[in-house]
């Protein structure tokens, strides 16, 4: 018989289905020519008057597959986060939902099982076949051609209209008046996208013929969005109406603060702390997005070990002198200031923040917001609050010598007053203080204690490989903390929990270091940092190698991981 069994299948369900008539069944079944199965649809179509529609349900009904109209689904958020959209576009497939363990595809091919059994290796999940048409699926895949993520398209496409290739001139009403404007439209869906992935920061990067936008998401960067390079005025002036800056302005850097519940309808309760400079190609943008529903970690969840946890809980209920955070931008030291003042807040104690910006606002804590352009200074706001018996003063950074003398003074004066300093490590802060020109002596009397912080990222429960580290792992880890036993590794592919990286969220790590007889007796006599680092680690501080060590040691991380972050110390180096 010419006609192949499926071909053959196809024509007894058009008749079951009262589409073909016993007489057109038979002529088509005793044709002498082969047909490939494009031929047999279009003769179907033409001269048999069946409809793309009729032709798809009786193929569906002969294969047992189910069918599914591509054309009406709506293409959204959620679509190519499992699977790519370059995969999608290379096999011609669309994902289309997910229910419970199994996820819902759209194949255009009903025969290319490789595919479904790839896609069961990507994303763990069951997957459940339906026949689309082949031209609706295209059609969908081509609304977008890879370079714009799909819940950005049509703001996308409607820019694409307003900004052609000649400039244009930015009105103030035409970026406050509508909800609707498409350059309104795309500054709220960046940051409600960067939100709902979980991202710290958002990056709006003018290139040279682009603008590429990237998320920083558990510490690592991510691209998300390319926008053609004469949008970026546009939305630079948009962002900067949000937090009331000055948008004629484009020479200097600026901060500010976008509180977003005033510019959204969803439940999006989040500001935003912004920061703009001109670049080589135009000015850049970067906000760190401040959670308030996350705003009260207790200190546990941290990633503080049990040692470091009761001593540095012992630091914090002291009547009076300076504990210093130090570490970079982004390791998580607001955050632990945020939680430790949360742990002393009673109705009996008077505490008094100072910070550029005010972060989060906590409940039944005076907090008071800098503001360099008309004095108020961190200098300015101690000096105001050592008038106004405070218990607790906690001081944003220590940025210069003003600052550093008034906040040793009020340690040394019966209060508890905490800060942050950018430094490396708790030894080097002592070189620190003393370049500002602070006396040894004086940093020795006020301090209490110095936690050094970093975040390294957490290993997937769900995919993490176990395995016996060899070879310099197992020296690295034997000198770090005397033991090298089973550890983890992030497994290559990752999982859908953690969406293929083989890591999910992240965690402290700690080196507290607690000043004692002989620290203070170091520090009077001006020891090099070297020296100052051996006395803390006789005195029981474990440095940010060994804390990181142990997290490994206890799959919370990974080797890889502790190394990136921070390096061995030279002290354990063989």
């Amino acid at each position: 018989m010419p006609l192949g069994r499926i071909q053959t299948q196809i024509i007894d369900k058009l008749e079951e289905m009262g589409k073909l008539l016993e007489e057109q069944k038979s002529e088509l079944l005793s044709r002498p020519d082969e047909l490939t199965g494009d031929q047999l649809d279009a003769l179907l179509q033409l001269d048999f008057k069946i409809t793309p529609f009729q032709l798809h349900l009786a193929k569906c009904r002969a294969l047992g597959l189910t069918p599914f109209n591509v054309a009406r689904y709506k293409l959204h958020n959620a679509t190519f986060e499992r699977v790519d959209l370059e995969f999608c576009q290379k096999n011609n497939i669309l994902p289309v939902g997910q229910v419970g363990n199994m996820f819902l595809v759209a194949f255009s091919n009903p025969f290319d099982t490789t595919v479904a059994t790839k896609i069961q290796e990507k994303t763990g999940l069951r997957v459940i076949r339906l026949l689309g048409r082949d031209q609706d699926i295209r059609e969908k895949l081509k609304k977008d051609q890879g370079r714009e993520d799909v819940r950005f398209s049509d703001v996308v496409d409607q820019l694409g209209a307003e900004f052609t290739d000649t400039e244009v001139d930015i009105k103030d009403e035409d970026l406050e008046s509508e909800e609707s404007a498409p350059i309104i439209q795309l500054a709220n869906r960046i940051i409600e996208d960067a939100y709902f992935v979980g991202a710290s920061d958002i990056h709006i990067e003018p290139w040279e013929k682009e603008v590429v936008v990237r998320y920083r998401v558990d510490g690592l960067t991510q691209e998300k969005l390319r926008l053609p390079i004469k949008v970026m005025g546009a939305l630079v002036a948009r962002l900067k109406i949000m937090c009331n800056l000055d948008i004629a302005e484009r020479r200097l850097p600026q901060d500010g603060r976008i509180i977003f519940k005033q510019f959204t309808k969803k439940n999006v309760d989040i500001d935003l702390r912004v920061s703009t400079a001109p670049l080589n190609h135009g000015e850049g943008i970067v906000m760190r997005i401040l959670d308030k529903q996350k705003s009260t970690l207790p200190l546990p969840s941290l990633g503080f070990s049990e040692a470091n946890l009761a001593r540095y809980r012992d630091c914090i209920r002291q009547p009076y002198g300076m504990i210093l955070h130090c570490g970079p931008t982004g390791s998580g030291k607001s955050m632990t200031l945020y939680s430790a003042l949360g742990e002393v807040n009673t109705i009996d104690v008077v505490i008094r923040t100072a910070e550029d910006p005010i972060e989060y606002t906590l409940p039944g804590i005076n907090q008071m917001q800098m503001h360099r352009q008309i004095g108020l200074t961190f200098a300015t706001a101690l000096r105001s609050f050592l008038r106004q018996d405070p218990d607790i003063i906690l001081v944003g950074e220590i940025r210069d010598k003003e600052t550093a003398n008034i906040a040793v003074e009020a340690a040394l004066t019966g209060h508890l007053l905490i800060s942050t300093l950018h430094t490396n490590d708790g030894p080097s802060t002592i070189a620190r203080l003393t370049d500002m020109g602070i006396e040894p002596f004086m940093i020795s009397s006020s301090l209490v204690c110095v936690c050094a912080q970093r975040l390294m990222r957490r290993v997937c429960k769900s995919c993490r490989q176990a395995y016996i580290p060899e070879g310099r792992e197992k020296d690295v880890m034997q000198k770090a903390i005397g033991w090298s036993d089973q550890i983890y590794k992030a497994s290559a592919k990752g999982c859908p929990k953690c969406n293929g990286t083989g890591y999910k969220g992240r965690t402290g790590i700690h080196e507290l270091m607690v000043t004692n007889d002989e620290l203070i007796a170091g520090i009077n006599k001006e020891m090099e940092t070297a020296e100052l680092k051996k006395i803390a680690m006789r005195g029981g501080m474990k440095t940010l190698h060994q804390d990181s060590m142990l997290k490994v040691k206890e799959g919370i991380s990974t080797m890889a991981e502790a190394l990136s972050i921070v390096p061995q110390d030279m002290e354990l180096r063989g």
